[in-house]
């Protein structure tokens, strides 16, 4: 892999010798363009975006792109005749061997294949009009800014291999300041408003000019008017002036709001007052299509004054419906409410569009009508989702999820979801399968007794969530069996902050194949077929050593020799390594094959300020809180044969867990984005319960720290060597660099830090799993890396290759030992990995 990985090398450095190749002989190719202000270089990324000509992209400082563009050749032959006589010995042969269609057929592949070079961008060559438009998009930016007397040169560097260098020297010179600032309302019913809000404008005196303020303030009014009445008010109708006749680097400034909007009339256009408008009429179509337009309303609802109409029947129930429409009759209107209204429509997931349209009442100029127009989606729609999955604990396999969703299924816009799912695959213990149900209820509103639904505004958008399932592993650690009960309560509290409830959300973990623990985990058994050897030594006995393989009798059989050590105060004394190491096998049993009911109540709060999909600018912070077993736990008094608290004989866990995961990412260049993960969660068991398994933190993975396995890692400074590593207290960070390289690959560059630590306090956790004080975060793992990515916008696949960089468990030198692509982790994953 080395050798391989140096030869790629080698050509990619021959091939980066010729970029210059397709230049010709009075051009000159861009390779670097540098910015100067104020005789000081800036490497700031915020000045790139005016800068209209910019050198081949690059990845690992290397055009690929460029590369493979030269590889091809435009004089090369276009048709397969020009080919031909190009080429008369190959084109010949093919032809005499087989016929002319193949000659002709194996030109073509010639042809297409220099197409296929030549599509990727060329030289960039240097364009003097675009560095010309260029300083002036810089000038008028720093005009933008204050800098109304600034200058912008430039410099182009030729040199003889071909290529070139632009220079752009900007010399900012004192800025604009603000002095008198007037504001003039041209009509008494906006200067009322205006007054009457109290709100502090962003324009002051002694403030360098910037253009954004004056955009922002303009927006600010406009906003303003529009949410107090003024129906027709425009930006159009904000008017700023600056006095540039001064020479003293100082400006005043006139803020005219006009009191008037045109309108045409007949050929001309009059001046209209702005005039206080309320919304007299509400009409909602529930039914609306283009197909229809035109055609009678058949059916109609009124409720509270809001008119429902229907082409064919109204099968909403209007009582719900309602609380969508914000704005109401006899209201001011207001812009704030309008988007609300479309929003809250939009959530419902019930209608493929929703378009509100507002008309002045006929023989009014102060009234409006408000018509809605909502095309419903089908109320019955089926839904498929496929996926291959490959770990270290599945080889390789296929899973499926079918859906039946029904829409509006009680007349409120209800969400009813019947899924059914499965999975094959094989696993490292051979063929398994997974098979399950669940069937769920979303509600657009809260269902809570005791008025409790009133404490969360509509305008929230709150849900509720009604979830029930079940399903059945094969093959999967201990077969196991679990049946779930959900209920969920989520509302946006703004934009940006959504908090969500989790009520008696339980779940019962059943497992039903506890005789193949030591099947899957085998390394427990070596161990605990070790201790056998040691204890039969010390006794001067052979009953135990080698332990019973025959998977019948062999958990009894091991089961009741952990007993017997435990019991045994000579072999702790004489032989106390292999005693504790028989009864933290005991206690993993007990933990790992123990059924589990899982009560828990959970608080989410996540804030989000991206402001749509393809933002890379943007903050993600969740904070989740939960407890198990609280309330149960108070008011059963039963107890199993391991003095575990149970309820209905079922083992209860009792735990508090708390996680907090913080995510920033950068867009640094118009082709590359930073990124940045953190995550912190602990899990801490009370009243002598376990953590179930299913519920305890583990490292390593695709999306965790990749240069591990799934389970592979920890915890602590531990290399135990089990199949299956869990802890009670994580730390993760995580750092990518993402880019374009060609087409649809992107590249990335990352590194993960993290592990898993033991917090419980536990007897049996050996002292290098546990945390003890910030000591223990030298047992932290560090892995990096790179991979590649092809981005289908529907879906991303990902390999990355993880190297283990930094080992914790590791004696004498930690850093770099296994860093090779024989110790490295390949990664299979399905979209980014944070």
């Amino acid at each position: 892999m080395k050798k391989l990985f140096l030869s790629f090398l080698s050509v990619l450095i021959f091939i980066s010798c010729n970029s210059t190749k397709q230049v010709a002989e009075n051009e000159h190719m861009l390779t670097q363009n540098y910015i100067y202000i104020d005789s000081v270089k800036n490497k700031s990324s915020d000045l790139q975006k005016y800068i209209l000509q910019k050198p081949n992209s690059k990845f690992l400082n290397l055009p690929f792109a460029l590369y493979l563009h030269n590889i091809g050749n435009p004089n090369k032959p276009q048709t397969p005749s020009e080919w031909g006589k190009k080429n008369p010995n190959s084109y010949q042969f093919v032809k005499t061997i087989f016929s002319e269609k193949q000659s002709i057929a194996y030109a073509n592949s010639f042809i297409n294949l220099n197409k296929w070079f030549l599509k990727y961008q060329g030289p960039e060559i240097i364009n003097k009009k675009k560095i010309k438009r260029t300083a002036e998009n810089l000038l008028a930016y720093y005009k933008t800014q204050g800098y109304f007397k600034s200058k912008v040169n430039t410099k182009v560097n030729l040199f003889k291999d071909k290529k070139a260098t632009v220079e752009y020297h900007i010399t900012k010179r004192k800025p604009t300041l603000l002095d008198t600032i007037n504001i003039k309302i041209e009509s008494k019913v906006l200067d009322s408003i205006y007054k009457n809000a109290g709100k502090i404008s962003l324009l002051k005196s002694g403030d360098v000019y910037n253009d954004k303020t004056f955009r922002n303030e303009a927006s600010r009014v406009l906003k303003l008017f529009r949410n107090s009445g003024i129906y027709h008010f425009t930006e159009s109708s904000l008017g700023f002036y600056i006095d540039s006749t001064r020479t003293d680097y100082k400006t005043n400034v006139d803020f005219l709001i006009s009191g008037n909007r045109l309108e045409e009339n007949q050929g001309t256009y009059v001046n209209i007052p702005f005039k206080l408008h309320k919304v007299k009429e509400i009409n909602v179509i529930t039914d609306y299509s283009f197909t229809k337009k035109g055609e009678k309303l058949k059916d109609s609802v009124s409720f509270k004054g809001i008119n429902f109409l229907a082409h064919n029947k109204v099968k909403y129930n209007p009582k719900y419906l309602a609380q969508s429409i914000f704005l109401k009759p006899n209201e001011i209107y207001k812009d704030t409410l309008r988007n609300l209204t479309r929003n809250h429509l939009k959530s419902l997931k019930n209608f493929k569009s929703t378009n509100i349209k507002f008309s002045t009442i006929p023989g009014t100029d102060n009234e409006l009508k408000m018509d809605v127009f909502l095309s419903p989606i089908e109320k019955y729609t089926l839904g498929l989702e496929t996926e291959i999955t490959h770990s270290n604990i599945r080889n390789i396999g296929a899973s499926a999820k079918f859906s039946i969703s029904n829409r509006n299924a009680f007349r409120g816009a209800e969400l009813l979801k019947l899924s059914f799912l499965g999975s094959y695959f094989n696993s490292n213990n051979g063929p398994g399968w997974e098979i399950g149900a669940d069937a769920s209820l979303e509600i657009p509103r809260f269902i809570a007794p005791l008025g409790l639904s009133k404490l969360v505004p509509k305008r929230m958008s709150p849900r509720t969530l009604f979830s029930i399932g079940s399903s059945f592993q094969k093959n999967i650690g201990l077969d196991r069996q679990a049946f779930t009960f959900l209920s969920d309560y989520k509302w946006q509290y703004n934009t940006k902050k959504t908090i969500q409830l989790e009520i008696l959300n339980t779940q019962y973990i059943k497992n039903l194949n506890i005789n193949s623990y030591f099947k899957i985990y085998s390394s427990e058994f070596s161990n605990l077929n070790n201790v056998a050897k040691v204890y039969d030594a010390a006794n001067n006995i052979s009953t135990n050593y080698p332990l019973s393989n025959n998977i019948d009798n062999q958990v009894s059989e091991a089961i009741n020799f952990m007993r017997t050590v435990s019991n045994d105060n000579n072999f702790k004394v004489t032989n106390s390594d292999e005693y504790n190491k028989a009864l933290n096998i005991l206690n993993r049993y007990n933990i790992v094959t123990s059924d589990f009911l899982i009560p828990v109540l959970a608080y989410s709060y996540t804030y989000n300020n991206q402001t749509k999909f393809n933002d890379n600018n943007f903050s993600f912070f969740k904070a989740r809180m939960a407890n198990s077993g609280n309330f149960l736990g108070l008011i059963s008094k039963n107890t199993n044969t391991n003095n575990k608290k149970t309820f209905s004989k079922i083992p209860l866990a009792q735990y508090f867990k708390i996680d907090f995961e913080y995510k920033k990412f950068w867009d640094i260049a118009s082709n590359s984005v930073f990124g940045f993960r953190t995550f912190l969660g602990a899990i801490i068991p009370y009243d002598n319960s376990d953590i179930p398994f299913t519920k305890s933190y583990f490292a390593g993975g695709s999306n965790d720290i990749r240069a591990w396995q799934t389970y592979e890692l920890g915890p602590g400074s531990r290399n135990t060597g089990l199949e299956f590593n869990v802890g009670s207290l994580k730390f993760l960070a995580s750092a990518e660099y993402r880019f374009d390289v060609i087409s649809k690959l992107k590249g990335a560059i990352f590194i993960d830090a993290g592990n898993i630590w033991d917090i419980t306090g536990s007897s049996f956790v050996d002292e290098d799993a546990k945390f003890n004080d910030l000591s223990s975060l030298e047992d932290m793992a560090i892995g990096s890396g790179f991979g590649a990515r092809l981005d289908f916008n529907f879906l991303i696949l990902r390999l990355d290759i993880g190297f283990k960089t930094y080992e914790p468990y590791l004696t004498g030198n930690k850093w770099l030992k296994n860093y090779n692509f024989a110790n490295a982790v390949y990664n299979i994953g399905i979209n980014y990995p944070f």
